[in-house]
């Protein structure tokens, strides 16, 4: 895969995640415009959300079903006519109904990884998946800022209109640039939603990889939930537009990710989730220092929440590489399986962050993010114990039967997808898999296998 077509996947990461977060930003000048209370207007952001959700578990795994090409131009299709929708509604509830359907059809950068991972090689897998991710992360910080001073000087109706037109626009690229690509399952649709949750039940090292990321995600959560209160209070008296400017400093996160990308390629992913656990706990320590206030403390602050969100995502590329190695024919319900927990666990720590905060202020937050640290750290030294005490020749074993390939330095930990391998199905002499309908299994017919067997007794 060629850089052009990293950096256009990039782009389209960018917009689609970019749909998510820009009504954030416009949501009083759309209680203004439409004449509502801010309350209300807020129902925007969450339609968004909640069909987003709806997108991951009911959208995302039919990218092992349907060719990734065809299927990422029909998604932005249909989220470039939602916007124009949302940008004309006349009132509030047609308003929140085209979010919904902004939210349920752009998730086209949870396509964009399993495209991403089948196209270039296992020793490259982890530098693309951290542009990738740059691309997200940038268009996450960017829609914002773009949304908020575009609704002053146009109106609220301009960013719905503007990301339609981007969308369109990259609808129409991705049809000439993308390449084809072949299905990798041939399963109902019905068999495919219930495939999250199987590849959880069946693959330890997908569970490991949720726990890892929704514990850090869920800390991440809590952290940023509760730094606008406690630079609104009394130790600082400062507004939401401080909150914005710490939050642009996480844009370092672009350059770290593509980084941690290369590390994974060479050293795998279990010592890079190491080093991310860890800077998550450093994080929460520096971040304590917050709670004194003045210049220190605001240092404090955006010192922590750089390392914090430079581990959380650094962390979201080593897991996201360990779990595409599992199974290469079901890597779009497995990207369903991560993100949806690692959204789940989001949630909870916004949840746990605002009860910490009411019973314990910041020191019980930052206390929280280190326990969520730890909990990650526990379970991670466990794997790595776990592989260390397992027989050579079983390791050995299990990497053939998986067809792990190696690394730099012929490591075979640079391209190991699980710590604790398991023994897999092999393919069929076709090249079937275990999503092939009953009866399609492949193989000589029983009269061919007969005849070798005659042949083979004759000659022996």
């Amino acid at each position: 895969m060629s850089r052009r077509m990293v950096l256009i996947l990039a782009v389209t990461c960018a917009v689609a995640v970019g749909n998510i977060y820009f009504p954030q930003a416009i949501g009083p000048l759309v209680a203004a415009g439409l004449h509502v209370s801010p309350d209300s207007a807020a129902a925007v952001v969450t339609a968004t959300q909640a069909g987003y959700t709806a997108g991951m578990v009911l959208l995302v795994p039919l990218g092992d079903r349907l060719p990734h090409r065809s299927f990422l131009v029909v998604l932005l299709a249909l989220t470039g006519l939602a916007l124009l929708a949302a940008g004309s509604a006349p009132a509030l509830p047609a308003l929140v109904a085209a979010s919904t359907l902004v939210g349920l059809t752009t998730v086209g950068a949870q396509i964009v990884g399993p495209l991403a991972a089948g196209l270039v090689s296992a020793d490259r897998q982890g530098a693309v998946i951290g542009t990738l991710l740059s691309g997200s992360t940038g268009g996450m910080l960017l829609a914002r800022t773009f949304s908020g001073t575009l609704g002053e000087w146009l109106g609220w109706r301009a960013p719905y209109l503007i990301a339609a037109v981007l969308a369109l626009l990259l609808a129409t690229v991705l049809a000439f640039a993308v390449p084809t690509t072949t299905p990798s399952s041939r399963r109902r649709y019905t068999a495919l939603l219930a495939g999250p949750l199987r590849l959880l039940r069946t693959e330890p090292d997908l569970r490991r990889s949720c726990f890892y990321q929704a514990t850090v995600f869920a800390g991440f959560s809590a952290v940023w939930t509760c730094l606008a209160l406690l630079l609104a209070g009394p130790a600082y008296g400062l507004g939401a537009q401080a909150v914005g400017m710490i939050a642009l400093v996480g844009a370092a996160t672009m350059v770290c990710t593509p980084l941690a990308g290369c590390l994974v390629d060479r050293y795998g992913p279990d010592p890079v989730n190491l080093v991310c656990m860890l800077g998550v706990l450093v994080s929460a320590a520096i971040l304590t220092i917050g709670a004194r206030g003045g210049v220190l403390g605001l240092t404090s602050l955006t010192l922590g929440t750089l390392l914090l969100d430079a581990a959380m995502q650094c962390g979201m590329v080593a897991n996201q590489v360990r779990v595409y190695a599992l199974r290469a024919d079901a890597r779009s319900r497995l990207n369903t399986a991560y993100m949806t927990c690692a959204y789940l666990g989001g949630s909870t720590g916004s949840w746990l962050g605002t009860h910490v905060w009411g019973r314990a202020g910041w020191w019980g937050v930052c206390l929280l993010v280190a326990l969520l640290a730890a909990l990650a750290l526990a379970r991670h030294l466990r794997a790595l114990h776990e592989f260390r005490e397992s027989p050579a020749r079983t390791r050995a074993a299990n990497a053939d039967d998986r067809g792990l390939t190696h690394g730099a330095g012929g490591s075979d930990q640079a391209s190991y997808g699980a710590s604790v391998a398991r023994p897999r199905r092999r393919p069929t002499r076709r090249g079937r898999g275990d999503d092939d309908p009953p009866g399609s299994a492949a193989g000589p017919p029983a009269s061919r296998r007969s005849s070798r067997n005659a042949v083979a007794k004759k000659l022996g």
